[in-house]
């Protein structure tokens, strides 16, 4: 056998064993702190193209009060993500890097999408970052109550901490949807700017 020969062998032996392996992995069953820690770091990765979003819209506003409070909500984001990342840390759950990088590259790659505008800015692109921005933050809220759930059996966890949490993203969610009908009534106004199509 020349050396050549052998070595594509071995290396197709060795790709064959971690794929093994990696099938072994996936079949076994998860333990508890392996179910939270994946269901924590999905959270983990919301969070980051939350953060990206809520930046994006805030320096892309041209209202200025408008801006300011966008830039505070991306701020509470920020801050909500840390919160998470410090949770994480208590329970012992490692971060999975690979899950951040690839929803920090889903979110530039969606600034690409066109809405209907090549060069400026659409009414549709407020409106639906908004509704994209809101639905993230349900989905936060959601993963605190699990948390807030989990904190009654497990001591590690800050109940007022969660609470506090909780109601924070309630009231993000009561700016989102006010930002939203204003929204939709400026895409209403520059609907019925635009000329009727000819048929």
């Amino acid at each position: 056998m020349s050396q050549a020969t052998y070595g594509h062998r071995a290396r197709w032996q060795d790709a064959r064993s971690w794929a093994e392996g990696a099938l072994a992995r996936a079949r076994a069953p998860q333990s508890r702190q392996g179910l939270l820690g994946i269901y924590l770091n999905d959270h983990l990765a919301g969070a980051t193209g939350g953060v990206e979003l809520a930046r994006r819209m805030a320096g892309s506003h041209h209202d200025p009060a408008q801006r300011v409070r966008l830039q505070r909500l991306a701020a509470d984001i920020a801050q909500d993500r840390r919160a998470l990342l410090e949770l994480m840390a208590v329970l012992g759950l490692p971060v999975r890097r690979y899950k951040l990088s690839a929803v920090w590259a889903a979110e530039k790659a969606a600034r690409l999408k066109l809405n209907g505008s090549l060069l400026a800015r659409s009414p549709l692109s407020n409106l639906e970052e908004l509704e994209m921005l809101r639905l993230g933050v349900e989905g936060k809220a959601a993963g605190w109550r699990t948390l807030r759930a989990l904190a009654d059996a497990d001591s590690r966890l800050d109940r007022d901490r969660l609470d506090g949490l909780m109601a924070r993203a309630r009231e993000q969610t009561g700016l989102l949807e006010e930002l939203r009908i204003r929204a939709v009534a400026r895409l209403i106004e520059a609907e019925t700017a635009l000329p009727s199509e000819q048929f």
